[in-house]
């Protein structure tokens, strides 16, 4: 691992297009990826299920159908891997990639969120907490492992959506060397976007870590699955010295396509942890006996 831990990081606003062939998602991923790099980032996170946009690829029947695009998407899952691993090689970044529902066994399917490296080695984190939409009518089945994602930079954990709203998951990520959570999030409310938002900033100052938020946006009529998308891509920090008052390192213009950067730096983690005004990490209520 690299001693230098202070990188640039690009997190994405991703609006949903309705797409009329692969070729045009290739192109729009190309232009998202070279813009974040041309800005200097090293690490660039996408949102949950921003790849159902491939599923306007497919007839209307099957775009309009919960079930049946799941299935029509498994034919597109080779070369969605074979894209983002390619770009993060071509440009020597790391690229989370959004979520994307694969199938694991017979009309089983897991959110997964594959992070891609620089040298072609890539991993994955499931999400583990589902919400009512994804087990009542989506039928998405929940992951069983917390995981964490190797970097240059150090660990990394990843909190996909709904899980950012449930600590013991980014605490045991923290807890084994995690300075960084990252939240690939998909929202159709403001209410729901706020949800996940207080999320990650609670995760930010309990664990005195750095959490990144990357939201879908805009209006996708056509989708069954995401036709509303409401949020605002966001960095956020423990709320001590040497960083934000309000613990907002960057945030973007609610709903608007963009990138949105932030230079952090997690040596400083260790640091704000050891000499900061309230030891949060320290202080995990798991040591107390109630």
């Amino acid at each position: 691992m690299s001693a230098n831990k202070a990188f640039r990081l690009a997190t994405a606003q991703y609006d949903i297009s309705f797409l009329k062939e692969w070729s045009v998602y290739e192109d729009k991923i190309n232009r998202w990826v070279a813009d974040a790099v041309g800005q200097g980032a090293k690490m660039l996170l996408f949102p949950e299920y921003f790849s159902m946009e491939l599923a306007s690829l497919f007839p209307e029947d099957i775009y309009k159908s919960l079930s049946k695009q799941l299935t029509a998407l498994q034919t597109l899952y080779p070369d969605f891997l074979k894209l983002y691993e390619g770009l993060a090689r071509k440009h020597g970044v790391y690229i989370l990639a959004g979520s994307y529902p694969v199938q694991i066994g017979n009309e089983v399917y897991r959110n997964r969120s594959w992070l891609f490296n620089p040298d072609g080695v890539s991993d994955y984190q499931d999400k583990l907490q589902m919400t009512r939409f994804e087990n009542e009518q989506w039928l998405i089945t929940a992951g069983d492992e917390i995981k964490l994602l190797d970097t240059e930079f150090g660990k990394i954990g990843v909190n996909i959506c709904y899980d950012s709203e449930f600590p013991i998951i980014a605490r045991k990520q923290v807890e084994s060397g995690a300075d960084l959570i990252l939240v690939p999030s998909c929202t159709d409310t403001v209410a729901g976007y706020h949800r996940v938002r207080i999320g990650c900033q609670a995760r930010a100052l309990e664990n005195q870590c750095y959490v990144v938020q990357s939201p879908t946006v805009g209006l996708a009529p056509w989708s069954e699955a995401v036709d509303v998308n409401i949020g605002a891509a966001a960095v956020y920090t423990p709320v001590d010295y040497g960083y934000p008052d309000n613990g907002v390192l960057a945030i973007g213009e609610m709903n608007q396509a963009q990138w949105v950067y932030a230079d952090i730096d997690l040596s400083t983690i260790a640091k704000v942890r050891d000499t900061g005004q309230v030891f949060n990490y320290r202080d995990w209520p798991g040591q107390f006996r109630f």
